[in-house]
């Protein structure tokens, strides 16, 4: 299942400034990063990325690898499957906030997934990359803003590759729920996992703060749209 595009129109504004350029920065920084030796770019990651051995000792970057750590990604698949669901869901949700609101909320996610995973996994030394955890962020507050919004998703039955306008409540709900299992498997036995399931649900809990976000008007509509 792969989101493709929200098939509804802003209501506020015409372009998606903030999402926009939070994807150029993004593809920016990668394209630097990977043009660098090789042996300096897992150096780059390793002292950038959010590691929870460092945090606690104190060691590196400290506090600004929390937001370094969101920009950064492994490799070209990492990044393009990061930046395509933040376009799709990115585009509404900063609509009902305005661009700079989006983008103090898209840090508030990025910063508790990496608190969230800090808290968890305490003693890995093995760097958190990634926007994932703030675009889980955003996710939850598109399913809160818009639950019955629709969201054309490729999906394949037998091989056969189609594209339905799935409600995103399902879609957000289907990412979330492949996350359980795997992080309480982390929580209980310690596993490894190349995925950083604990900063999905990090950013994605934090997507309750989105009210505390969007524009005074969007603020009336949600309360009156929720209300009736």
């Amino acid at each position: 299942m792969l989101p493709l595009s929200d098939t509804e129109s802003n209501r506020y504004s015409f372009f998606p400034f903030m999402t926009f350029l939070l994807i150029a920065v993004n593809i920016g920084i990668h394209l630097i990063v990977t043009f660098t030796p090789q042996q300096n770019f897992w150096k780059f990651l390793m002292y950038y990325g959010f590691t929870p051995t460092l945090i606690a000792g104190a060691v590196g970057p400290g506090v600004i690898s929390n937001f370094t750590s969101i920009f950064l990604h492994s490799g070209w698949t990492h990044l393009l499957g990061n930046m395509l669901p933040l376009w799709v869901f990115g585009r509404r949700v900063e609509d009902a906030c305005g661009s700079w609101r989006f983008l103090a909320f898209y840090l508030l996610a990025g910063t508790s997934a990496n608190l969230l995973f800090a808290v968890i996994q305490h003693d890995s030394p093995i760097p958190g990359i990634g926007a994932s955890g703030a675009i889980f962020g955003v996710m939850g507050a598109y399913l809160l803003l818009y639950p019955t919004g629709r969201i054309r998703t490729l999906v394949f039955i037998s091989f056969v590759p189609l594209w339905p306008r799935i409600r995103a409540i399902w879609i957000v709900l289907y990412f979330v729920a492949i996350q359980i299992i795997p992080a309480v498997d982390i929580l209980l036995h310690k596993a490894d996992y190349s995925v950083n399931h604990w900063a999905h649900l990090g950013g994605f809990f934090s997507a309750v703060f989105i009210l505390l976000f969007i524009r005074p008007e969007a603020y009336a509509r949600y309360v009156s749209d929720t209300l009736v």
